[in-house]
């Protein structure tokens, strides 16, 4: 079996943080598609990261929104709509690594 992303990032450093990451987050919390479908955990992931400012963490979820269905000018709205509430600055920052990550994938606009 081949290593998740989160054991290639931190597995050798913190095996059971990559481990609970693989298991819990993904391996259960994503998986409850009843509740929320896995797109729509996707905007809420990416517009809480904007939030909370963790702009380095869209690099993965930016690609999984798209994976899970999210469309280029979904993420981009969503970004934008969360602009006024979570600052300018974070969402510039959002917006200019999803224009990098767009153009890297081929779904630039």
């Amino acid at each position: 079996m081949s290593e998740t992303p989160i054991q290639c990032m931190l597995g050798d450093v913190a095996p059971e943080f990559a481990a609970l990451t693989d298991d819990v987050l993904f391996g259960r919390v994503w998986a409850r598609t009843e509740e929320l479908s896995a797109r729509d955990r996707s905007l809420v992931t990416i517009t809480s990261l904007v939030s909370a400012g963790n702009i380095e963490q869209l690099s993965a979820h930016i690609p999984m929104g798209l994976a899970n269905g999210l469309s280029q000018e979904e993420i981009v709205e969503a970004i934008t709509h969360v602009a006024f509430y979570a600052g300018w600055p974070r969402a510039v920052s959002a917006l200019t690594l999803a224009k990098q990550l767009f153009a890297s994938t081929g779904d630039a606009a």
